[in-house]
Formats: C-alpha cells, sequence, structure tokens
C-alpha cells in the first residue's frame, strides 16, 4: 500500500502505476487457424443452418442455454429488436424496460415501432425493479425487457411472477451478462426471449456478433422470418404457414462465418474465463474491505454474476467531495474508472417529442401519438445510481492479484488524502 500521507498525482505527485488489464479478447491457434481457412477459401457468407459452421455455432449455444432455440446474428441490438418481432409485439405496443442501461435495450423497442416504458431501478445496484414493474403495466403492455447490467443478474424469480400473473412475455437483455446465474439457472434462460451481444468488449466475445435465444420454435422462425435471407425458409422445419411471407423485405442482420466460428471457439474456454473473473472480484473486494468511501451493491445471494463491469457507488456524503473529483484522483495515479452512463435513458433528447429539434429519428411520430413523456424524475433509483455509481469495464478474465492489489492501494491512497480532494474541489469551483 502506498505511504499513508503520499501526495496525490492529480495535485502533483508520483502515481500509483496503471492497471493494465491483460490484452482481450483472445482467440485459441484453433480459432484463428479456422477463420484463416474460411477467409482462404471465400466462405464468408452464412444464410443459414445450412452452413456448417452456423449449425456448428447455434447447436453449441443452444446445448448452452439448456436446448432452446438459437438464432445467430450481427449484434446484440438486433438480437433484443428480433426477440421483439418474434414476439409480434411492434407498432404502439408498450414495453417496460429499464432506465439505467446502454440505450441498445431501449432503441430495440423503438426500432420496432413499439413504445418503451421506464420501470425504476434499485438505486443501489441499478438492476430493474420488479415492483416497479408492475406498478407501470397498463392495458397497452405488451412485454417486458429486463437488462442484466454489469454481469449481475436480476431478480429472475419477482419479475417472472410479475409476468405470469399478468400473462406477459420477458425477454431478457443477457448482453453483459453471459454466465451470470440465477437460482443456478442461466440469463437468458427464464422468459419467452433473450438477447445477447458478442462484440469483441463482451464475456463471449467474437468481432461484432449476437444472438437470440426462444423458448418455443415459433419465436424463432418469426424472427428469422424478419431478418434472414429467405427468412431461412430452406431450412428443414420451416413451418408452413409462415411460407407465403417469405421475401427480401428483412433487415439484414446475418452473421458470418469467422464470427460463428469464433461464437463456437470462444464459447468452449467461457467459463474458465467467468471463474477468472469472479476470483478477480474476490480478492478485489477483501482487500477494500476497509474502504471509506466505496460500497459494494448489495445483491441477491442467488444471483452468481459474471462480472463484465466493476461497479462501485461512491458515498459523496460521507467524503465531502463530488463524485467526479474522486474519478479524477484515481484516473490520475493509474486506475481507468469511469461513469459508465452520459445520461440515463428518459433523459436522451431523441425521446423528446415535445420540442425536438435535431435530426429526425423515426420514431418520433409514434411518441407524439402514444402522448408519453420521459422525464428523469419519474426514475429517481436510476437518478441516484447514475450520479454516485463508479464503474471499471472489467476485462480481468484470469487470475490476476497483483492488478487487484494496485487497484486498491489506488482506492485507499486516494481516501487517505481525502481532505487534500476537498481543498482541490473547493478551489476549483470558485
Amino acid at each position: 500500500m502506498p505511504q499513508s500521507g503520499s501526495q496525490l498525482a492529480l495535485l502533483g505527485g508520483k502515481p500509483v502505476g496503471k492497471v493494465e488489464p491483460p490484452r482481450f479478447p483472445v482467440f485459441s491457434a484453433r480459432a484463428r487457424r479456422r477463420v484463416a481457412q474460411l477467409l482462404e477459401q471465400s466462405k464468408v457468407l452464412a444464410f443459414d443452418r445450412n452452413v456448417p459452421e452456423v449449425r456448428e455455432a447455434e447447436h453449441a449455444l443452444s446445448k448452452y442455454h439448456d436446448g432452446r432455440h438459437v438464432l445467430s446474428l450481427s449484434s446484440g441490438h438486433a438480437s433484443l429488436q428480433m426477440a421483439l418481432a418474434g414476439l409480434d409485439i411492434t407498432d404502439g405496443d408498450e414495453v417496460i424496460t429499464s432506465p439505467y442501461s446502454y440505450a441498445a435495450s431501449t432503441s430495440c423497442i423503438l426500432h420496432q415501432n413499439a413504445i418503451p416504458i421506464f420501470a425504476d431501478v434499485n438505486r443501489n445496484t441499478g438492476l430493474i425493479d420488479a415492483k416497479a414493474i408492475e406498478d407501470r403495466i397498463t392495458s397497452r403492455t405488451r412485454g417486458i425487457l429486463v437488462v442484466h447490467l454489469y454481469g449481475h443478474p436480476c431478480d429472475m424469480t419477482a419479475i417472472m411472477r410479475v409476468a405470469n400473473r399478468h400473462g406477459l412475455p420477458v425477454i431478457e437483455d443477457g448482453s453483459q451478462a453471459h454466465g451470470a446465474t440465477w437460482k443456478g439457472i442461466g440469463v437468458g434462460n427464464f422468459g419467452a426471449a433473450a438477447g445477447f451481444s458478442c462484440m469483441g468488449g463482451k464475456q463471449l466475445a467474437a468481432s461484432e456478433a449476437g444472438y437470440l435465444v426462444a423458448k418455443d420454435e415459433d419465436t424463432y422462425w418469426r424472427a428469422s422470418l424478419y431478418c434472414q435471407h429467405e427468412g431461412r425458409s430452406t431450412e428443414e422445419g420451416f413451418p408452413d404457414k409462415f411460407l407465403p411471407f417469405v421475401d427480401s423485405l428483412v433487415y439484414t442482420y446475418r452473421i458470418t462465418t469467422p464470427d460463428a466460428v469464433l461464437l463456437t471457439e470462444q464459447l468452449k474456454k467461457l467459463p474458465r474465463e467467468i471463474e477468472g473473473r469472479r476470483q478477480n472480484i474476490a480478492h478485489l473486494r477483501s482487500r477494500l474491505a476497509d474502504s471509506k468511501y466505496l460500497s459494494w451493491p448489495q445483491h441477491s445471494k442467488y444471483g452468481n454474476p459474471s462480472h463484465y463491469m466493476w461497479t462501485m457507488n461512491f458515498r459523496s456524503q460521507a467524503a465531502g467531495i463530488h463524485r467526479d473529483t474522486f474519478l479524477k484522483a484515481v484516473q490520475a495515479e493509474g486506475l481507468p474508472m469511469a461513469n459508465y452512463l452520459s445520461a440515463i435513458i428518459p433523459a436522451s433528447a431523441r425521446l423528446q417529442w415535445k420540442n425536438y429539434r435535431g435530426p429526425r429519428p423515426p420514431w418520433l411520430s409514434n411518441l407524439r401519438r402514444s402522448k408519453v413523456v420521459y422525464r428523469s424524475q419519474d426514475v429517481p433509483g436510476a437518478c441516484y445510481k447514475f450520479e454516485h455509481a463508479l464503474e471499471l469495464l472489467f476485462r480481468f478474465y484470469k487470475p490476476m492479484p497483483k492488478a487487484m492489489d494496485r487497484i486498491a492501494d489506488i482506492i485507499y491512497k486516494v481516501e487517505d488524502q481525502i481532505d487534500a480532494l476537498r481543498t482541490y474541489e473547493k478551489k476549483n469551483r470558485s
């Protein structure tokens, strides 16, 4: 630990040192060899499961998700939008979702011409609250889209209880939560459908890809009809009832064969890498047990996270400084913590149809007709989390106790010099 009283790097002192995560994503020699072979043979198109690489990837992912139907896609956003399309959620339908998330979990609703309705989150964890969901349900509600944020699973027991009581399908956004479980069941295996991102920063990382998980076959086929070449109608099992609707009026959300191969190969080592993330967080948690100004979000014992991000809450009142001042100090010492979100989603300018003056998004007329008004004050939990959260993109997929020790050293050094930060903040305000 740095010596007590050592000057902060923000104020001209020597930094503790940069926290370096390992290179990520890492692809095995076999994965690289297989992708190179596809490129050498010019085999990059992936129209359906008649392509061996697509069939292999979707079979492996289906097995990972307890035999559910899987549709490989070009992105996480595509997978969420097609989850909604597969469930026939569209024009004017209301979908309850989280205001505290990367906004792909909302734009997928807008791109279906549906209406996002925001239910508040637990201000401690940032995860959507089941009671808040129930409070938002109306006769126009057609679905519930929950976000497993940071790699932490939502309370799927409570959420499914609400959904079943009202006869509503649940869509899970597992884009940050590959490998996370609730009561031993993997995320994506609770609702009627789920969407996962597999871009190069996620736990299951390809280059840019995603996949849909569907509970029933009809959801899979309806989704494929909207986003795949000829709706995958040449595949075995394509329903006769959908044949009259096969055409080229589709979103081009196909995966490529290189990304399909990467999904297959990356999946093989996913459990080991998630265990490495968990070990690092456990070590860090033990090291930061005496932190004065950072608090760990209190999650249920039933959830086992996969740690896409490390998130903490800053106790600004106890510290006597703003969260952003603390961030500047730890960043100067070498820790790349940040505030994950630039704003909560209800504050987005392109949702404010009443006074909007910018480039015209296609959903504004639908929002105007629905007369929905989005206000930040309607989701105080999300506002609180946004104002107090500190996050670090957590790519420490193998045990790295020295890196975790350095993180703790930085936190303790900055906390030890909190008086100097109070003076710094006061000076810079004037």
